[in-house]
């Protein structure tokens, strides 16, 4: 017998398939939607977890520190619209030995480069119409000095004039109802009361990240002194031998002052300006709690002297001197430690034509007690040429009192002018050397032609290099105007204003291996 089997049909259905699925699916969301409902899982719409919002504190039991912390606020929102970033080139030079292949394919002697050195620092304004105090250091031999508010503004400045001695500058903008600091008294400052460091730590123009800061702290000492400007005068052979002319006598703070906030204010509760930021003292040259600044009544004085004839006119006593120290105090019967112990007087002064001697204990000028010897040359560099002072001394033990009338300093500083930039054809954007192409040199930088010039040599950190020119670049355009020789950019270079902006177009090395050189357009800005 012979049994036939129906062939099965295999072949495979997706309509059929899809369908099974999807039936599938929604049974078994039947199913679980009757489950949630049974059990009221479907009534719980998700809410976040609570976030706790209220106080932990009650306002009455932190009342004090909020209202310093307002005053904190009060006091920023007040002074730091009187502050400014100061931003200065200075003008290095370096022998570019380094050079020699480049020198042997242009053709260019072994010289000198001009290398520019930026730099920055704060200052503060004092006139609505301009006049600026900082530190000397921070404008010292500077050839371009600019000045940005906090609004963004900027500002060409010129040097008034500076005093190394003291550390303090005065510069000028051209404005008009500008907003101005307050200047206080550091002679009413006291060890322990709050103090705001108002600066620019110098990473951006106004309103970019870590530009104006604000820190406070407390007064940690008076009267400090580090020899700081002593060796700064040591170094300057202007002051070659006169480092003794260094007055110090810094007020202490542990208020933050870092790098590009020397010239900055320090400031009281009351928005007033009792120093000037100056220097810290680091093992590692970030702020490790030990700031300085220059206190605002010495300041003054020699920021009017400055505005009004360019220089200090420094009155001064013609002695030197020392601090007391316990053994001084205990051999010269005096009744505390404290006082400046004259260890010589210089002939045909007014030390010595009052009568000073050797040995004496200069105590107090004028009724005001002295502390150090810091104190005395503080207290005198506070007074004017011919005025007549009070010291009362110890001689002998046994007090005394002189009268003397002083004299203007026979050297009291230099005038620290900046020197007015005449910059030359391509020099005035930091383009140091430029060389025709020549066929040679078409070869060595596989240039397609002669057209342009090559860049031989630019100002490190100037303004061409800052937009990216480098050695090298080959300069096709500028202010489009074709350009074929370095008289034609000068031709082009001497029409463009300080400060304006000038269009270069330049075919510059690449990084990558396998491209060309192609033309790129690069705005500088000329220097004011």
């Amino acid at each position: 017998m012979v049994y036939f089997q129906p062939v099965r049909d295999t072949m495979y259905d997706p309509l059929r398939a899809k369908t099974k699925v999807a039936l599938s699916v929604a049974a078994s969301f039947l199913v679980g939607l009757g489950i949630a409902s049974q059990f009221g899982f479907t009534d719980r719409p998700f809410t976040p977890p609570p976030v706790q919002t209220a106080p932990v504190v009650s306002q009455a039991e932190v009342q004090p520190a909020l209202d310093l912390s307002q005053a904190f606020v009060n006091v920023a929102d007040a002074v730091t619209p009187a502050v400014v970033r100061i931003v200065t080139t200075r003008q290095q030079v370096r022998r570019s030995s380094e050079l020699r292949g480049w020198e042997r394919l242009f053709g260019v002697p072994p010289r000198d480069v001009p290398d520019i050195a930026p730099g920055s620092g704060s200052g503060f304004v004092i006139s609505d119409d301009g006049y600026i105090l900082t530190n000397n250091h921070v404008v010292e031999d500077a050839q371009q000095i600019d000045v940005t508010l906090l609004d963004g503004r900027e500002f060409g400045a010129q040097v008034v004039g500076t005093d190394p001695t003291t550390d303090i500058a005065v510069i000028k903008i051209d404005g008009t109802d500008l907003p101005v600091a307050s200047l206080g008294s550091s002679a009413e400052v006291r060890v322990g009361e709050w103090v705001l460091a108002i600066g620019n730590p110098g990473f951006g123009r106004a309103g970019a990240n870590l530009d104006y800061t604000v820190t406070a702290g407390i007064v940690s000492a008076k009267g400090r002194s580090l020899r700081l400007i002593n060796r700064s005068l040591e170094e300057d052979p202007d002051y070659s031998g006169n480092s003794a002319l260094a007055i110090e006598d810094f007020i202490q703070t542990d208020a933050v002052i870092n790098q590009g906030n020397s010239g900055g204010p320090m400031v009281n509760l009351q928005g007033q300006v009792i120093g000037i930021n100056a220097a810290i003292v680091s093992a590692t040259g970030v702020y490790q709690g030990y700031g300085f600044a220059v206190p605002i009544d010495l300041a003054h004085r020699v920021m009017d002297d400055l505005i009004a004839y360019g220089r200090v006119k420094r009155a001064f006593l013609g002695v030197s001197i020392w601090a007391v120290s316990a053994e001084d105090a205990e051999a010269m019967g005096l009744p505390d430690v404290s006082g400046a112990l004259v260890q010589g007087v210089n002939p045909g002064t007014p030390a010595e034509r009052a009568g000073l001697r050797f040995r004496d204990v200069i105590r107090e000028v004028d009724g005001e007690k002295v502390l150090t010897g810091n104190d005395l040359q503080h207290k005198i560099a506070l007074k004017s040429p011919g005025d007549q002072v009070r010291i009362a001394i110890y001689r002998d033990g046994r007090p005394r009192e002189v009268t003397v009338r002083l004299e203007e300093m026979p050297y009291s500083g230099e005038v620290a002018e900046a020197p007015s930039r005449q910059p030359r054809a391509a020099d005035r954007i930091g383009i140091v050397d430029l060389v025709d192409v020549t066929p040679e040199i078409a070869r060595q930088l596989q240039l397609e032609s002669t057209d342009g010039v090559v860049v031989a040599e630019v100002q490190p950190n100037g303004p061409a290099y800052n937009r990216g020119i480098v050695r090298t670049c080959v300069i096709t355009e500028i202010e489009r105007r074709e350009i074929q020789s370095e008289d034609d950019v000068s031709d082009v270079l001497e029409d463009v204003a300080p400060g304006e902006v000038v269009s270069v177009v330049a075919a510059c090395p690449s990084t990558d291996p396998g491209r060309n050189m192609a033309p790129t357009l690069y705005n500088i800005r000329v220097p004011r």
